[in-house]
């Protein structure tokens, strides 16, 4: 509980601070010739290795004994794969008003990531909710988003520079799909030693996407492509931003309590359908936007961090919620979904 609680304690996110760090290192020093060369190739395989991780980490059989809850998890992928998009095309009327073109690329980019695990547990757990739903639901959108992310962003961001060619395709299942099913495949062999050894595997998971983020900010500095953000225009972007966040927690809230969840159920639903994965979302977006892959990332870097400080409050006002100590409220937690599920990411 100690560690579920540190969402609360500290407002930005020290992981933030070393991936805004990794960009201001590509800024100054940003690799070119041979050391792009060398960056670019570290990254494939960065992100090849950050996929294989994912497959292993996670219980196919905890996972289809989650499937028995199916009601919440669809209501999770809809929030996630349906209703984000749908808001993230709405938001093409802004263009060019408040959002550049790549801003809004990146910015649609981002509704189709999918959701987090780590954090949508972590509040979960702290708001009372039903923690075992959230495990589910969390693992299958990163399961679906490996193959349906980047068919989304072919079909809606295909005029915008992410052409569904064959090479895209083979790209995809190269860096993404062939790792993750590896990863299941050997699960049942390495499952155990990546248990055992998930603090340094963590630090290597997370220093991959540092790695990543250098890559894609590098080549943007070597291109130029920073001269088309103004501060008025990230202003713009937080701000559009924060309505998208706002939406979606009101939407998944009130649209739970509309298809009659319990209010354990519609805790799990709020915080595993309101937000994206940066992990996930960071290595997607290389591969598919390559050389302009960093104004891609940076809506989705800016809206990890909001989210975690706005779901933070609520956690915690959710958790002295008058129904979160009643007998009923309390009941929801353990039987709407089975399992211990995968280790937090």
């Amino acid at each position: 509980m100690k560690r579920l609680r540190r969402p609360l304690r500290t407002p930005i996110d020290p992981y933030i601070l070393l991936l805004l760090a990794t960009v201001g290192i590509a800024a100054l020093l940003p690799a070119r010739g041979a050391a792009a060369d060398v960056a670019s190739g570290a990254s494939t395989v960065a992100i090849a290795f950050l996929f294989f991780l994912y497959g292993v980490r996670l219980s196919t059989r905890e996972a289809l004994d989650g499937m028995r809850h199916w009601r919440l998890h669809v209501t999770v992928l809809a929030c996630t794969f349906v209703a984000f998009p749908l808001l993230g095309l709405a938001a093409r009327g802004l263009v060019p008003v408040l959002l550049t073109q790549p801003l809004y690329q990146g910015l649609l980019f981002l509704t189709l990531v999918p959701s987090t695990i780590q954090s949508s547990i972590a509040f979960t757990s702290i708001a009372r909710g039903n923690v075992p739903a959230a495990i589910c639901a969390g693992s299958f959108s990163s399961l679906v988003g490996i193959v349906l992310t980047p068919l989304l962003a072919a079909a809606l961001l295909g005029s915008g520079g992410v052409g569904f060619s064959t090479d895209s395709v083979v790209k995809i299942v190269l860096q993404l799909l062939v790792p993750f099913l590896a990863g299941q495949v050997l699960r049942r062999w390495i499952g155990d030693f990546v248990t055992r050894h998930r603090k340094v595997l963590g630090l290597v998971d997370r220093g991959s996407i540092l790695l990543v983020v250098y890559t894609a900010f590098s080549e943007g500095m070597v291109q130029g492509i920073w001269h088309q953000v103004s501060p008025v225009r990230l202003a713009a972007l937080l701000a559009v931003e924060s309505v998208l966040l706002g939406v979606m927690l009101a939407l998944t809230w009130y649209g739970a309590r509309a298809l009659k969840f319990g209010r354990a159920d519609r805790i799990a639903i709020q915080f595993a359908g309101s937000k994206k994965s940066l992990a996930s979302g960071l290595p997607m977006a290389s591969v598919l936007f390559g050389a302009h892959a960093s104004l891609a990332v940076l809506p989705l870097m800016l809206f990890h961090q909001m989210q975690l400080m706005v779901c933070a409050v609520i956690a915690r006002r959710r958790a002295h919620d008058p129904e979160a100590m009643t007998p009923a409220g309390r009941s929801a937690q353990s039987p709407t979904a089975v399992g211990t599920g995968p280790r937090p990411r």
